[in-house]
């Protein structure tokens, strides 16, 4: 029987590859105020301020989804066959 382990150094990936796990397997699902949406979503309309949302983000950070329901964040996720993560 073989080992296939995988030992992974971050200090020696390259970033783009470390940025890259996960990807297509896993999403980040994360709590915002909408005074935050624009840096992660430049192209979203003018939100009022104060609003409580989730953004759904790729492995590598990218953004998915914004919704104003947890739940629908983590549905959304389940529904792309993505493992869902809360990130803090």
């Amino acid at each position: 029987m073989s080992d296939t382990t995988l030992t992974l150094d971050p200090d020696t990936m390259d970033p783009n590859a470390l940025a890259s796990l996960g990807e297509g397997h896993v999403a980040y699902i994360r709590a915002m105020r909408s005074e935050e949406v624009k840096r992660l979503f430049p192209q979203a309309p003018d939100l009022t301020p104060g609003l409580d949302l989730f953004a759904v983000l790729s492995a590598s950070g990218a953004p998915i989804l914004l919704t104003d329901s947890r739940d629908a964040a983590f549905a959304n996720a389940w529904a792309h066959d993505l493992q869902a993560l809360s990130v803090h």
